[in-house]
């Protein structure tokens, strides 16, 4: 397989290309309607005195311009979607390079009182998030930070095989969210669905029938007046009789149409989206269980869903002058394509929750599949049952660059505690975040940033970053007792890899000492699992009369008046601590 990084740069090259081909069509057909637009000037000027000869070439131009303008439109569209792969292609180029802070952060999805989230950088500026997340759509966006959260282990293998199809169809990804980039969305899919589900429809069932009548005798009494058969001002009365029956409806049409301005553009690219999904098979069941609920019907959900954007934009148009009033006076239009609305809403509401999902799924999955195109040497950890919870050789993490990532082997048993000491800046706290994101990243069926893996599922819990709350009025102390609280309450009705990191530091070294070593005590007799790290060297003392628990190092050595870090994870007990070094080094102190 090539790197990455060269089928990027190729995706550029080609999609440039097309882009400098679809300009030149632009130029051509802005060309063309100057040209339709003049020679229409010249025969209005020419026959300006034969009046029906001047109607005629002004309907023909009309006629010719909404052609023209739709192919010019289809042509702005394909220069967008070529302007957005490149983009795409662009952004995956500098985040190979770790250059990801510009993207969106995900700093909503923040929450304090998660389970691990707040404690291991996965929302926020520089997180985990912010580097795998390439969803278009917010509903995309929060569907991924719901499962990041989420603490599930189940279908590990489905959710593996998923991301690798899709880790395998980089085209295909990058097709679905160059279309999804283009939705302009002016309110949320939940608040769409809830309006279709409460709409309440206002225009009468005879509608269908009368207004093809009425348009049936527009059309004859305009012939008939052509051909001077009929006067004019019979047409004029049948034309006002027309604005009357469409007047009578005006508010209940303009309200309509307001909601429905705000999401023409979202079923315009979305019925796009589920085409792309039907014209691909997929092979994973995760993935095909999510495409049969877009293509198990009698009809395309796709044409479905484009025929309801046509019937949008056609209700949309009646803000032009020519649509607005001549349509409505001959044809009764509004209350035509208001009726085409609502039988649409009556007929196929209930599939809109099922496909605007399936469009969720696959933007908030294409992300993680993303992610396994981009890290070709990581690999998917093998689920067993087996007593070891996490063994790993070579682990690392994953926004750390390859080239200075220190990575360690590390094997930890169900029901095994590790204390793991070590001077300052030696690596710890990367180690605890390390290990909680092959958790992580084992749960959501991601590859791994390690040489090999395996796991035995589990749920994770920390408590890392316990911060006071003002708010609250809570003292830093009283804030890390709730968080141990809860990990105690989480742990008596499920299963937990817990990591801590230096727990009780909001109290004195003896009362620490004690009430660290009976936490511990607590946690090994729960059954639980886990990694505590500390710069308590009493507590390593444990290891000497439970059997559950192991004690690990990271280690600092001074060699020539410089502190020198291996960051690598060992058995046993730091004995080199940095602060007074670092103290005179830094000469705070003599």
């Amino acid at each position: 397989m090539n790197h990455p990084a060269d089928f990027y740069k190729l995706q550029i090259e080609i999609h440039t290309e097309v882009l400098q081909k679809v300009r030149r069509k632009l130029v051509v057909s802005s060309s063309i309607r100057l040209v339709v637009f003049l020679i229409a000037c010249f025969g209005v000027y020419f026959f300006f005195g034969n009046t029906k000869v001047v109607i005629a070439i002004i309907v023909l131009t009309i006629t010719a311009f909404v052609y023209l303008v739709s192919k010019h439109s289809a042509l702005q569209y394909q220069r967008d979607l070529e302007n957005a792969l490149i983009a795409q292609n662009e952004t995956e180029l500098e985040v190979l390079n770790r250059a990801f802070h510009h993207l969106p952060s995900g700093e909503k999805y923040k929450d304090p009182l998660h389970c691990y989230s707040q404690d291991i950088d996965l929302f926020g500026r520089g997180s985990f998030f912010q580097y795998l997340n390439r969803t278009a759509l917010e509903s995309g966006s929060d569907f991924l930070a719901k499962i990041f959260t989420e603490n599930k282990i189940d279908a590990i293998p489905k959710k593996q095989q998923a991301i690798t199809e899709l880790a395998e169809m980089p085209k295909w990804r990058q097709q679905f969210s160059a279309i999804a980039s283009l939705v302009k969305i002016e309110v949320s899919a939940t608040e769409v669905t809830d309006w279709l589900k409460n709409y309440k429809a206002f225009v009468p069932k005879w509608i269908k029938t009368v207004s093809l009548v009425f348009s049936v005798i527009s059309v004859t009494l305009i012939v008939l007046n052509f051909l001077d058969l009929v006067s004019g001002y019979a047409v004029a009365g049948w034309f006002f009789l027309g604005l009357a029956i469409s007047g009578s409806y005006l508010k209940k049409v303009n309200d309509l149409s307001s909601h429905t301005s705000k999401i023409q553009s979202t079923f315009e690219q979305f019925y796009k989206l589920i085409k792309e999904i039907e014209h691909e098979e997929f092979s994973s069941e995760l993935l095909s269980k999510k495409r049969n609920l877009v293509v198990n019907s009698e009809k395309k959900a796709s044409s479905v869903l484009k025929k309801f954007a046509k019937h949008l934009d056609a209700l949309d148009q009646r803000s032009n002058m020519l649509i607005g009033v001549i349509a409505n006076g001959f044809m009764l239009r509004d209350l035509l394509q208001s009726y085409n609305i609502e039988q649409w809403i009556l007929e196929h509401n209930a599939s809109v929750s099922v496909w605007f999902d399936a469009i969720t799924f696959f933007d908030a999955y294409n992300s993680l599949g993303n992610f396994a195109f981009n890290h070709p040497d990581y690999v998917f950890p093998k689920i067993n049952d087996d007593i070891p919870v996490l063994k790993v050789k070579g682990a690392g993490h994953p926004l750390l660059k390859e080239a200075t990532m220190v990575r360690n082997d590390f094997q930890i048993n169900s029901e095994e505690f590790f204390i793991v000491t070590g001077a300052n800046m030696a690596g710890k706290s990367t180690f605890l975040r390390t290990v909680s994101l092959q958790i992580v990243m084992g749960n959501l069926g991601l590859p791994v940033c390690a040489e090999k893996a395996q796991y035995n599922p589990i749920k994770l819990i920390t408590s890392m970053r316990t911060t006071d709350s003002l708010t609250d009025d809570e003292s830093y102390f009283f804030s890390e007792l709730k968080r141990l609280k809860f990990i105690v309450d989480e742990i008596k009705s499920d299963r937990y890899f817990i990591i801590l990191d230096e727990i009780l530091k909001g109290t004195n070294s003896t009362d620490k000492a004690i009430g660290s070593r009976k936490f511990v005590e607590k946690l090994v007799a729960s059954n639980s699992t886990g990694i505590i790290a500390t710069h308590d060297l009493s507590l390593c003392a444990a290891a000497d009369e439970l059997p559950e628990v192991k004690n690990y190092f990271f280690d600092a050595r001074i060699e020539n008046d410089e502190l020198i870090f291996d960051y690598t994870f060992k058995p046993g007990i730091c004995q080199n601590m940095n602060a007074s070094f670092l103290l005179k080094k830094m000469q705070i102190v003599d």
